[in-house]
């Protein structure tokens, strides 16, 4: 969705502009574009770690083509949890501990691959039930131990998001910047006319108009989609914490699963009858 919301600021901004009987050919000003990004993106190099900067790529990316967790995605992680914790019950920790020791061998992991492949997801699980079944914790350990997992996860990712963000805000003064440069320039050419000199400053307050559309048309709402991507991978995990908790406070799988779905939003939260439904195929899976 986000290469859509691309097309149409752009669309309908310079589309306005041609309507409206502007010039394509003034707006295209390479230098300025040059000095504004140029310094956008040195001073985000200045400010940053190179491992905040790999994690912006990353999220950048993500945030261009991720729909966000969906409904589906909730069900397959109930289904999975409900199989998991359906084992346990009825085998034993030694039945689990093959799953979670290698998870990517893992039949039942296998056959939830949109689980499978979201690294930080199968760690939280498998290192949690790991701790559980070598270590005598309380249901409170459990929850404490969780609640600074997914903290300390939203932190660091909120560095590079917060890294975007600041690039955003600082574009309309780096925009500025480019303009007193090009009206600088424009001072060597007060003899040659109006013509010429009126191209000049055109070309010079592109700079402000490029550095207001790239921070608020298309910086700051990809720094806004990455928050909304990071808190719907921290409510994932919270999904999971809450079904984690209440399997360490004695739960039967059935209520664990329950207590995970109420955790989802109400929006993309599968109904009871489909969690009864995706926890019959669990018990015959298991």
């Amino acid at each position: 969705m986000g290469f859509v919301g691309i097309i149409v600021v752009t669309v309908c901004v310079f589309g306005g502009y041609i309507l409206a009987g502007g010039h394509l050919h003034v707006v295209w000003q390479p230098y300025e574009v040059m000095i504004i990004f140029g310094a956008a993106i040195g001073g985000l190099i200045i400010g940053n770690k190179p491992s905040v900067l790999k994690m912006l790529g990353k999220q950048v990316g993500h945030a261009l083509t991720s729909k966000g967790i969906q409904k589906q995605e909730y069900l397959d992680l109930l289904q999975m949890l409900f199989q998991l914790f359906q084992i346990f019950r009825k085998d034993g920790p030694q039945a689990v501990e093959k799953h979670i020791e290698e998870p990517q061998s893992s039949e039942i992991f296998k056959a939830y691959p949109t689980f499978l492949k979201n690294h930080h997801a199968v760690d939280f699980l498998c290192d949690t039930m790991k701790i559980t079944l070598s270590a005598d914790l309380s249901q409170y350990d459990v929850d404490d131990l969780l609640d600074q997992d997914i903290k300390v996860a939203h932190e660091e990712e909120h560095i590079s998001q917060h890294a975007l963000q600041s690039t955003a805000d600082a574009l309309p003064g780096l925009g500025i910047v480019a303009a007193v440069l090009g009206i600088v320039h424009t001072m060597d050419y007060l003899d040659q006319g109006v013509q010429t000199i009126g191209a000049l400053v055109a070309a010079a307050l592109i700079g402000t108009f490029l550095g207001v559309l790239f921070c608020y048309g298309f910086i700051s709402p990809i720094a806004t989609k990455i928050k909304g991507d990071m808190d719907d991978e921290g409510r994932y995990l919270q999904v999971m914490k809450a079904a984690l908790v209440a399997l360490q406070r004695g739960a039967p799988p059935l209520v664990c699963v329950e207590f995970a779905r109420r955790s989802i939003y109400p929006t993309v939260r599968p109904t009871f009858d489909e969690m009864d439904a995706a926890s019959k195929e669990g018990k015959k899976a298991a």
